[in-house]
């Protein structure tokens, strides 16, 4: 099992250090979906994106390639009424699914963990629609405060890692060294700050 598939039941609450950071994301990156758009959700975990989301989307593939994680992801979905979510398991960095095939992509907090974040980037705008959104939230540890230094410890000491510590300044540097389209970038601050960036992919 991975970490992942180890820590899925107590991923929620692990994440309770940095909720207000994590709630403020998932509101802002819902209001940038268009509506009754057609959304792919990569590395969703237990689905705080997802869910976020479904408000405003027609349909939402939330997906992950820790299959417990899903599961908890489905039950929240389920407890909630939500019906325009489907769960797959994916692999991000190798997505079944045609070019172009989702009005607005999502991968939220996964590239930090990467060793190859830019491939995940680049199969991500894939199949991201012309006239769509790729939106990637993502921690800039590089900005993390003193206490939550202690907290990325503790992590690290139960098996977590990561490849980069972003700092809002890396982190857009990193995605305009891509060349595929302007960085509208936000920091969302808080403990473990956040940077979501935005690409737009021209419409025809």
């Amino acid at each position: 099992m991975t970490f992942w598939d180890r820590w899925a039941r107590a991923y929620d609450w692990t994440q309770r250090t940095n909720r207000r950071v994590n709630a403020a994301a998932a509101a802002r990156v819902a209001a940038l979906v268009p509506l009754g758009s057609l959304v792919l959700d990569c590395a969703a975990g237990t689905g705080l994106f997802s869910l976020a989301v479904s408000g405003r989307a027609g349909q939402v593939l939330c997906t992950d390639l820790s299959l417990p994680m899903l599961d908890r992801a489905r039950k929240k979905a389920a407890r909630r009424g939500l019906t325009n979510i489907v769960f797959a398991r994916r692999d991000l960095l190798a997505l079944p699914e045609a070019d172009g095939s989702f009005d607005a992509v999502i991968a939220a907090n996964v590239l930090h963990l990467l060793e190859a974040p830019e491939q995940a980037v680049r199969e991500l705008w894939r199949v991201t629609a012309p006239g769509g959104i790729l939106l990637l939230p993502t921690y800039l540890q590089g900005k993390a405060g003193a206490a939550y230094g202690t907290v990325i410890k503790i992590y690290h000491g139960m098996g977590f890692h990561y490849e980069r510590a972003f700092t809002p300044e890396s982190y857009r540097a990193f995605l305009e060294g891509l060349n595929l389209a302007p960085v509208e970038l936000e920091i969302i601050p808080g403990p473990l700050p956040l940077g979501l960036a935005a690409l737009r992919k021209p419409a025809p």
